[in-house]
């Protein structure tokens, strides 16, 4: 995140040489408040394109659901259960029908998400 957030700040100045450009080109020509306001949709013309990769959500890490007294959806055994809820290329957030699985379980959907392309760990 501070990286991110770094590249922003970096991204922001950048910004100021182009809307300064537009100041200096219509000073004199239009009010004041009009050139800032015609300096700012041009800037936001331009840096809408780079904030949206900038801030463009990326799911590194894999996001579980755990649950305590489930039934495993593959042995039956009555445990401690764990779900993938979401990841880069896998997503079942709004699954109404959740299948927990215990941890042996788990980790065998694991290996077959893997060999599917699923990205887990």
């Amino acid at each position: 995140m501070v990286k991110k957030y770094c590249f922003y700040l970096f991204r922001w100045q950048l910004s100021t040489p182009i809307l300064a450009v537009v100041l200096i080109a219509l000073h004199g020509l239009l009010n004041d408040w009009i050139i800032t306001i015609i300096a700012n949709l041009i800037g936001g013309l331009i840096f809408f394109w780079v904030d949206r990769i900038i801030f463009k959500v990326e799911y590194t890490f894999p996001l579980w659901e755990i649950k305590d007294n489930i039934i495993c959806a593959d042995c039956g055994q009555t445990c401690r259960g764990f779900r993938l809820v979401k990841t880069n290329n896998y997503d079942r957030i709004n699954d109404k029908e959740p299948q927990f699985r215990c941890e042996t379980c788990s980790h065998e959907k694991i290996k077959q998400l893997n060999q599917r392309g699923v990205n887990v760990s």
